[in-house]
């Protein structure tokens, strides 16, 4: 140890001497020798401390010479990171972890050195600790995005990794002073959408709420202030309130004989803020700034204590939440309750035992806790399970995201604080988010259970899917095998996991309906050629004119390129007339008959391209316009636009004749199928006299000439003698459309009926 010392002053002597001029001087110099951090290591054994001194040293090597902002030696930053760690009791490995967390990044040392001095693991929590910014991104946010995927993925594998890069971020936000007012800012708000986020999902509401008070004192100066001070002053003002109900508190556990430890609790400046902000108040309106904490020894003493403190002050009602029985997401446990003080003012009171303060105040980090104490209380295990959970979905989400930016995003959601609580059928209690949906709960119960969701039960009563739960809802999912998820529903569900596994099935969904519709688009056009798609025939047969074909085109597979087909990024017809060359090539002859049925029925716009003809069941690679909504009977154009797949307008239509005009390569011939397999909106427009009963009439006579009608606009016009009316209805055909409007024009209420044109 003297060895160590007298090194580790000579190389502070040394970084002194090589301390740039403009920098401060060190407020401790002694802060950068290990002894400042040898104090809280007192739960390892020494063979742990020596490996965490030997991390020291190579850590100290690595980082010599370089400064932070403040001026002190850098090695000052991973002494005290790695002792935020230590105060979690942490293992040896993360803590050797969080002295060297910086070495990867910022001096040039490899993984493969850390693996050979300290082993697998600890290289792997300092490489899950190492941003990319080596890597060239385009930009900033998509550097910044990959990562926090990085990290978090890291995270999902060892949830050390997130516990020491917790202790970073809030040792970096302690000690900011020094750093450039926009850079401030900068980490401040990432600080509060992602950091402090994660610490609450985690269970350190310590953390959580010093991140969130650090960022608000750096993104809000002037509030900061000016609320310090408002709570310095009611501190003042309320001083004998609060010792007053503290004493009556204490003395009403003595009568009852129970013995308790009482704490006075004040609400964090942050969320002072926020509840100004979100209900309008000022400062004098917010009245729970004081509270109380009560640690009791047993679990049964909780309620008791819940029985003394309601016989001492009248409760508020419906502030009552029991935490206990149904924990919070993040393993939280406590009895909350709010009473009414000797001046009227409202008191919350927050009722747990000692392993319930310890996870509410350390969350997951409470497991290793324990587990230096050598016993794991239940209270320990289930907030390490929940974490679990919630780690485990990251990498279901990343399964379904590729993009970094968008699973930055499914996080984000998932990091939403509030929660509601709901049952399953089989009162299974599942925490969602506030503002959660039955499609929500259904994803979270199984993706199958959520692609298949049709319908909803609330409490035995029917719902729509977009209902908002509440906790305590009974919520019973029904499925139909052939059932799809719904765009529509990423309008309103509110979890990560609904969200990414929806988009994913859309994006599958799409590509194999795009490829579908790209082979149909290159058979059609190669008989144009007069020959027919070759088929895989074994060596020599013509399906080797694949790979020559994939070669010119640039995709790595046939499937690749059919999709492209089909969205409009490649030609049919130019991939076709390259594919009948190859063929050529092979001895394959353009047959005369497969030539005419080619040809057959092609217009002048698109001589060289087949017909598609359109019977409804097209998917998303085929798009019915909004702007004129053809309908079978229509005369219709094709307009196959770059990645948007293939776009059907009238022959009319105005906009249709403007994408063709811009670019007439990307036109193509379409019809529709003899017999198309289900109904399709087009708008109709209605002049009505207005009157009692008159929208009734209308909807009476559209279902009289089975039609449906799927949207009804009546603008916000005042009330007249006319009202224009404006229906979505879903018809057959032309001719399906020309009776529902003949069946309209009898009603005597409709002076005028016409269809909706672009």
């Amino acid at each position: 140890m003297g060895n160590l010392i007298g090194d580790t002053v000579k190389e502070a002597i040394n970084a002194v001497r090589r301390r740039p001029a403009n920098a401060t001087a060190p407020t401790d110099a002694a802060a950068a020798s290990f002894d400042a951090l040898t104090s809280k290591l007192d739960y390892l054994d020494p063979a742990d401390i020596r490996r965490v001194r030997d991390a020291y040293r190579f850590a100290d090597e690595a980082h010599l010479g370089q400064y932070r902002a403040s001026g002190e030696p850098y090695i000052t930053h991973p002494i005290a990171v790695a002792g935020l760690c230590a105060e979690w009791k942490l293992d040896a490995q993360a803590i050797m972890a969080a002295l060297m967390h910086d070495a990867m990044e910022d001096c040039g040392t490899t993984k493969a050195e850390l693996i050979e001095r300290f082993g697998a693991p600890t290289a792997e929590l300092v490489d899950g600790l190492t941003k990319l910014d080596k890597l060239q991104f385009s930009t900033r946010e998509e550097s910044q995005a990959e990562s926090f995927r990085k990290m978090l993925l890291a995270m999902a594998r060892d949830v050390r990794v997130i516990l020491i890069k917790l202790a970073d971020r809030l040792h970096n936000m302690r000690t900011m002073e020094s750093v450039a007012a926009d850079k401030r800012v900068r980490i401040a708000r990432e600080t509060l959408d992602i950091y402090a986020p994660i610490a609450h999902r985690l269970g350190l509401n310590q953390t959580y709420r010093q991140l969130q008070e650090l960022s608000f004192q750096h993104l809000r100066p002037w509030r900061y202030s000016a609320l310090s001070k408002a709570v310095f002053k009611a501190r003042g003002n309320r001083r004998d309130l609060v010792e007053r109900i503290q004493r009556d508190v204490e003395k009403s556990f003595v009568q009852a004989n129970l013995k308790v430890q009482v704490y006075g609790r004040e609400k964090t400046l942050f969320s002072i803020y926020g509840k100004m902000r979100s209900k309008h108040l000022s400062f004098a309106q917010v009245s729970d700034i004081f509270g109380f904490r009560i640690v009791v020894a047993t679990l049964p003493e909780c309620y008791l204590a819940l029985g003394v403190l309601h016989q001492l002050y009248k409760p508020l009602p419906g502030r009552f939440k029991d935490y206990i029985a149904i924990p919070k997401a993040n393993g939280y446990q406590s009895l909350h309750t709010t009473l009414v003080s000797p001046l009227g003012t409202a008191v919350e009171f927050q009722i747990r035992t000692e392993p319930m303060h310890a996870v509410a105040e350390k969350g997951i980090a409470a497991h290793w806790m324990y587990k230096a104490k050598g016993n794991g209380p239940q209270h320990a295990q289930e907030a390490q399970r929940l974490g679990a959970m919630w780690l485990q979905s990251l990498i279901d989400i990343q399964d379904e995201t590729r993009d970094a930016s968008e699973f930055l995003e499914h996080v984000k959601i998932d990091l939403f604080p509030d929660a509601v609580y709901v049952f399953t059928p089989k009162s299974k209690i599942l925490a969602l988010p506030r503002g959660a949906t039955p499609v929500d709960f259904a994803y979270a119960i199984h993706s199958d259970v959520g692609d298949h969701c049709v319908a909803a039960k609330v409490n035995g009563e029917p719902v729509a899917l977009r209902t908002e739960l509440r906790s305590g809802d009974v919520v019973d999912i029904v499925i139909a095998p052939g059932a799809r998820p719904n765009p529509g529903w990423l309008n309103f569900v509110r979890t990560g996991r609904a969200r990414s596994k929806i988009r994913h099935h859309l994006k599958t969904m799409e590509q194999e309906e795009s490829q579908d519709l790209g082979a149909k688009m290159l058979a059609q056009a190669l008989r144009a050629e007069g020959m027919t798609m070759p088929q895989d025939e074994g060596p020599g047969g013509p399906s080797t004119v694949w790979p020559t074909l994939l070669r010119w085109s640039g995709n790595r597979s046939r499937e690749e390129l059919l999709t492209d087909i089909g969205v409009g990024r490649k030609i049919a017809s130019m991939v076709a007339k390259r594919l009948a060359r190859l063929l050529t090539e092979r001895g394959v002859r353009p047959d005369a008959v497969t030539l005419t049925l080619g040809r057959y029925g092609t217009d002048e716009a698109a001589p060289t391209q087949g017909m598609v003809l359109i019977d409804g069941s097209e998917g998303a690679s085929i798009q019915l316009a909004i702007c004129c909504r053809p309908i079978p009977g229509d005369s219709i154009m094709g307009y196959l636009g770059r990645g948007e797949g293939l776009q059907i307008h009238t022959t009319d239509c105005t906009a249709g004749k403007r994408l063709l005009g811009r670019d007439s390569e990307d036109g193509l011939s379409v019809d529709w199928a003899e017999q198309p397999t289900r109904a399709f909106e087009t708008g109709v427009s209605l002049l009505l006299k207005n009157g009692k009963g008159v929208l009734a009439e209308v909807a009476t006579a559209v279902a009289a000439a089975e039609a449906d009608i799927t949207h009804i606009d009546m603008g916000d016009q005042a009330a007249a003698e006319t009202a224009e009316l404006k229906l979505l209805l879903a018809v057959r055909d032309r001719l399906h459309l020309a009776d529902v409007m003949r069946t309209l024009k009898r009603s005597a209420a409709v002076l005028r009926i016409n269809r909706i044109k672009p």
